[in-house]
């Protein structure tokens, strides 16, 4: 049995930075934002549903889901948001564990922003926080996604608040200052990670 860990955190905590440091220690991650992604690409059974329920003014003129317009629609309208995660949750449940089961690494890392929101904490067997304060949130997505304030505010209060994150987070890592201050909290969950896997084996 491969024992299991959910990495999540808020938009712009940092958890693509911390992915790739458990990735140097040459451990799996499965990665739900990417799977998500997949699943709109054109043709999919996904992509269908999308254009049933959206509309043709989701795609762009090749034929591609207009992920831009599709993101300022679900940050912009709860029930438009609701409307797409009930399409790609559940396939990205299924992948997910499809993943999960091809993993020859002492340990997995899950990684899924909306790990709270979508209910998923059962995909998991420990949880990790990835946190940054809100100020940091907002002027990394800023700059990542070249967005004005006011749209960095929309996207933070679409998701679930910290304090939500830490009643259910097992470990937390700390993403406010810099890479240098990540590594070592990254290693030391490592090695209490190999030894959980170790105990559950």
């Amino acid at each position: 049995m491969t024992f299991k860990v959910g990495l999540t955190g808020g938009v712009a905590s940092g958890k693509s930075t911390v992915t790739e440091l458990f990735q140097q220690l040459g451990i799996t991650v499965i990665d739900a934002d990417m799977i998500a992604r997949g699943l709109l690409n054109k043709n999919t059974d996904s992509y269908r549903q999308v254009i049933k329920h959206f509309g043709h003014d989701v795609l762009m003129e090749n034929g591609d889901i207009d992920r831009a317009w599709l993101r300022a629609r679900i940050f912009s309208d709860r029930n438009a948001k609701q409307a797409l995660e009930n399409i790609i949750h559940p396939q990205v449940r299924q992948q997910m564990l499809a993943a999960v089961s091809e993993c020859d690494a002492p340990y997995c890392i899950l990684s899924v922003p909306l790990l709270v929101e979508a209910q998923m904490q059962d995909l998991v067997d420990r949880i990790v926080v990835v946190d940054a304060d809100e100020k940091t949130q907002l002027s990394r997505l800023m700059a990542r996604d070249n967005i004005s304030q006011s749209e960095a505010v929309k996207m933070l209060q679409s998701q679930c608040q910290r304090a939500q994150r830490f009643t259910v987070a097992d470990d937390i890592i700390d993403n406010s200052q810099t890479i240098d201050s990540l590594r070592p909290q990254v290693e030391q969950l490592h090695q209490q990670y190999l030894e959980l896997a170790e105990n559950i084996n």
